[in-house]
């Protein structure tokens, strides 16, 4: 389901071109005029010197202004942030060394371009009536906005079904870790749903940046349902990781991220970004250090939970923690210490409750 992640790079293109930008109307009318066109948005010196030719007119940009310059055989160079028509009717000239996989001389040029020089190259094919932007190694079809539509609705339905996998297991690893009862399964059985409700999340963005202003609502149905996902996918390697000389927090979190679908599933390669020892199995007993039941809590700063934690060196020892205990720590008084102890309680009996329930 989970396709190749965009770079940033092509992104930010694909905003350019997005529904309801001014470039995007102007690219719909050269589809709609049957015509073809080379476009390079950006107007540097790194630009210039791949032009021949042709003529320049720093004009403001519209549409319809695009849509003339296009009847030209020639390019059309634009500013980075397509607001004008730098040049019209230019004869690109890359590097005929760089490598190319496409076969029209139109598409040859505008791969060669974009992976000489970092900016945005747009086709619109005359023949198939398709908009391609290039960028870097990269290269995206526009689609219609209907089938976009469509896909993107599909993945949030899955979006969805994996959230409430990822509540439910989240939920039996709370009352777990109340009951000291943690194993490595259960640790990693968490860790690959909040994985895959990411990845899945990252391809709906990118869905609602080839949306544009029609992606409004799958944008505010995503943020509801990713509610919460970073912070506790965070929280949970912050829990079980091992830290050493060289490999923090963000380090785990980064190896989480560029493990493959088939690794995410493999218990030893999450042992691995957890940086636990290698002999380890299955049913390994862990120790959760805190961070998340804590921070459970309202209004709790996540500071605070780092002193308690540091304090006290564990989630069991916490929940023994007295009220006379938890005052010791620096920045909590009597009301806050009261307020975490009967928190803590009021999760713990829920938690179980829903375990056994």
């Amino acid at each position: 389901m989970v396709g190749q992640p965009r770079s940033e790079r092509l992104l930010a293109g694909l905003r350019l071109v997005a529904p309801g930008r001014p470039l995007r109307d102007g690219l719909d009318r050269i589809l709609q005029a049957k015509m073809g066109a080379l476009i390079v948005v950006g107007d540097g010196s790194e630009v210039t010197k791949l032009c021949s030719g042709g003529f320049h007119l720093d004009a403001e940009f519209s549409p319809q202004r695009l849509s003339e310059l296009a009847k030209m055989d020639g390019a059309i160079i634009l500013a980075p942030d397509a607001s004008r028509i730098a040049r019209a009717n230019v004869h690109l000239m890359p590097d005929p060394g760089v490598p190319t996989s496409e076969t029209g001389t139109r598409h040859r040029t505008a791969e060669r371009v974009s992976r000489q020089i970092d900016v945005p190259v747009i086709t619109v094919s005359e023949d198939m009536s398709v908009v391609a932007i290039y960028r870097g190694g990269e290269k995206h079809t526009l689609e219609p906005i209907a089938r976009v539509l469509a896909r993107a609705d599909q993945a949030l339905q899955i979006l969805e079904r994996y959230r409430a996998r990822l509540d439910g297991v989240s939920s039996s690893l709370s009352a777990l870790e109340v009951e000291d009862l943690v194993t490595l399964r259960d640790v990693a059985s968490v860790l690959q749903r909040a994985e895959m409700v990411r990845r899945i999340a990252e391809e709906i963005e990118g869905y609602v940046v080839d949306l544009g202003a029609d992606g409004r609502l799958v944008l505010l149905q995503l943020e509801e349902l990713m509610g919460g996902v970073a912070d506790d996918r965070r929280l949970v390697v912050k829990d079980y990781f091992r830290p050493s000389a060289g490999y923090e927090l963000d380090d785990a979190l980064r190896r989480l991220s560029s493990l493959s679908t088939e690794q995410l599933l493999d218990l030893h390669e999450t042992s691995a970004v957890l940086h636990l020892p290698a002999d380890v199995n299955s049913d390994t007993p862990l120790q959760p250090r805190g961070y998340r039941l804590l921070l459970k809590i309202p209004r709790l700063p996540e500071v605070v939970a780092e002193r308690v934690v540091e304090r006290f060196s564990g989630l069991s020892k916490i929940l023994r923690a007295g009220v006379a205990d938890l005052v010791q720590v620096e920045g909590i008084g009597e009301a806050r210490a009261r307020a975490i102890k009967d928190n803590l309680s009021r999760l713990a009996e829920t938690s179980i409750l829903e375990r056994y329930e």
